[in-house]
């Protein structure tokens, strides 16, 4: 097993780093935070038709290129470092992960060659007013009629929800948990937007009335499907985390080099070198357990599941640790609006949250390895 990254890799990371830093700026995430889409349709138009990324690992028979979890982890901890706003994570992590977990033949054929084009912006609607990630939280209705479905009830926390022309929603029918495809502009389908402490990231609320949706893969099927999703799901939000977490790392330590007080760079004092030798030592160990999590998912061994859990609890305190921690060392002006300090720190906060926090995913963990 070797956890070095090949030399097509790193240049896959490079490129994908310089495109951002062009495309995604400071100047421009705060821009895109002001507006009702949340992104930047021409910066997601070069992602899918210059960069490929959209469909780096969508399967070629399906118009992507093929790649494995490997290359796209790389590429969401480059997204991660740089706060990139797009509906990336929702369409790319959630819904084409669901339709290629699905093994629903004319579902993969109908929706993933949009993905991969650029042209469809997808999501998955999973959680409900309760809040819970687990398949006991999974309660709105699905009704067949002669062949036809059909959803009513309500979705909460939905990444993307707002802008998304296909929706893959998760619904209860008399056979268990199931998943359904809705078109963004199906009848009797209400989207408001949520307002959200992290900015960069929308989320609405969805509201279906007997709205019309077709069965994705098997009746019944659907929570094996998505546990296989959230696995790789988190795995992908450890890889974003730690891209943040690195970013931020390098934001404390430049600001102690060149910070002087009392004569001298506050990089000196012990106690801000104790910090940052503290969020070095977090932020390489997430790594770890990010890049091991992108393997098993790459295998998509037996590994994955109790690996996916693991990365995402660690990841998820080692980012929040590492955005406070450069908050406290930048002193009064890491908590001011001008600085984007509190970018890093409100994203690793709801990245936190997202899909379980670190408690839920310890205690999943310990169930999924039998203690």
């Amino acid at each position: 097993m070797n956890f070095a990254f090949t030399e097509e890799q790193e240049e896959l990371r490079k490129t994908v780093r310089a495109f951002l830093e062009s495309k995604s700026s400071e100047e421009s995430v705060r821009e895109q935070m002001e507006t009702e889409a949340g992104y930047d349709t021409a910066v997601w138009s070069q992602m899918a038709e210059q960069m490929g990324l959209q469909g780096l690992h969508i399967p070629e028979q399906y118009g992507g290129s093929g790649f494995s979890y490997v290359e796209l982890g790389v590429v969401l901890e480059e997204m991660g470092r740089s706060l990139l706003c797009a509906p990336f994570f929702s369409t790319v992590v959630l819904a084409a992960n669901a339709l290629i977990q699905s093994g629903d033949e004319s579902a993969k054929k109908e929706y993933l060659p949009g993905i991969a084009s650029g042209a469809t912006i997808a999501t998955l609607a999973l959680t409900e007013p309760s809040g819970k990630w687990d398949e006991a939280g999974i309660t709105l209705p699905a009704a067949n009629n002669g062949g036809n479905w059909s959803l009513t009830g309500t979705k909460m926390f939905v990444l993307d929800g707002n802008t998304a022309s296909l929706i893959i929603v998760a619904a209860r029918t008399a056979k268990g948990v199931s998943l359904f495809a809705v078109d963004g502009g199906a009848a009797g389908l209400t989207r408001t937007n949520l307002s959200t402490m992290d900015q960069t990231r929308k989320q609405s609320k969805l509201e279906f009335n007997n709205t019309p949706a077709r069965l994705i893969g098997n009746e019944g099927d659907g929570w094996k499907i998505l546990s296989s999703v959230l696995d790789l799901a988190a795995v992908g939000l450890a890889a974003e985390q730690v891209g943040g977490a690195q970013k931020v790392l390098e934001m404390a330590v430049e600001y102690a080099k060149v910070r002087v007080q009392f004569g001298r760079p506050i990089g000196s004092f012990q106690a801000i070198k104790h910090k940052c030798a503290d969020m070095l030592l977090e932020v390489e160990s997430a790594k770890s357990a990010a890049y091991y999590g992108m393997w098993c998912a790459s295998e998509m061994n037996e590994e994955l599941p109790s690996v996916a859990s693991l990365a995402k609890a660690y990841c998820s305190e080692a980012y929040f640790h590492a955005t406070a921690e450069n908050i406290q060392i930048h002193g009064g002006i890491g908590f001011t609006w001008e600085h984007p300090a509190h970018l890093y720190f409100k994203r690793a906060k709801s990245s936190e949250l997202m899909f379980g926090d670190p408690t839920y995913h310890r205690e999943l963990l310990a169930q999924r390895i039998g203690i």
